[in-house]
């Protein structure tokens, strides 16, 4: 069994368990999988901020794949952090204003709270939610 975190297109976060990847698919494209809170089909998953091992199993068959995930995740993690603009608690004024026109379009990061987010998706403005953590820069002597 595997744990996902799921988010309706109202915006609603929620988890859902699902035999594998498989199942969730299968299940989400009849339709089957529903938010708990106003029961809209249209869901999707969300990157998850806890990981679990599940078995020595599939750590071996993770070792086996050549893929070192926890690397992966710092990459990603660092090339956000090089390579988008901050602009901190003014995520939702930004990119409003690159959506309609007043600013160029660039690549941000920043903080949002559950009411911007819901304007930035009733404007149907895409956004991508990452559980970020702090970057240490090492002081020049």
């Amino acid at each position: 069994m595997i744990a996902f975190d799921l988010e309706c297109s109202e915006g609603h976060e929620f988890e859902a368990w699902f035999n594998n990847l498989q199942s969730f698919e299968k299940q989400n494209t009849r339709k089957l999988v529903s938010c708990p809170y106003c029961n809209d089909t249209r869901v999707r998953r969300i990157l998850s901020p806890v990981t679990m091992k599940s078995s020595a199993r599939a750590e071996k068959e993770r070792e086996s794949s050549g893929i070192d995930y926890h690397r992966l995740a710092r990459e990603i993690v660092d090339y956000i952090h090089n390579h988008f603009e901050d602009v901190g608690n003014d995520f939702a004024k930004e990119a409003l204003k690159m959506h309609y026109g007043v600013t160029e379009k660039r690549d941000i990061r920043g903080e949002a709270t559950g009411e911007e987010e819901k304007v930035l998706r009733d404007e149907k403005i895409e956004f991508f939610k990452v559980p970020m953590v702090k970057v240490e820069t090492k002081k020049k002597n």
